[in-house]
């Protein structure tokens, strides 16, 4: 694996929208902190850690179409296809861990 660092230009709606969601996201795991610090029922917490995984998972499914509508496409059209597969393949396999 190379240790160059890749960027990628996002428009400001893109920006915009990933950045709401993570920071929802993180007003869950806030959230989450202080119903273990206030002693919450168990099955409370279960909830709410499931509904932050979901609002997790979802922001990465909507980056992960991101990345294929513009990264791979572009990869792609300038011949760089089994590089853009292989990498996008690791992808899904890192991403069906969770």
């Amino acid at each position: 694996m190379s240790n160059d660092v890749k960027h990628t230009h996002r428009n400001e709606e893109e920006k915009t929208m990933l950045l709401h969601r993570l920071r929802r996201v993180e007003g869950q795991i806030r959230g989450l902190q202080q119903m273990i610090e206030n002693d919450r029922y168990c099955v409370d917490i279960l909830i709410q850690m499931s509904a932050a995984q979901s609002a997790l998972r979802k922001t990465g499914y909507e980056l992960l179409e991101q990345h294929l509508g513009h990264c791979v496409k572009n990869a792609i059209k300038n011949g760089d296809e089994k590089e853009a597969i292989d990498e996008l393949m690791r992808v899904f396999k890192q991403f069906d861990k969770g």
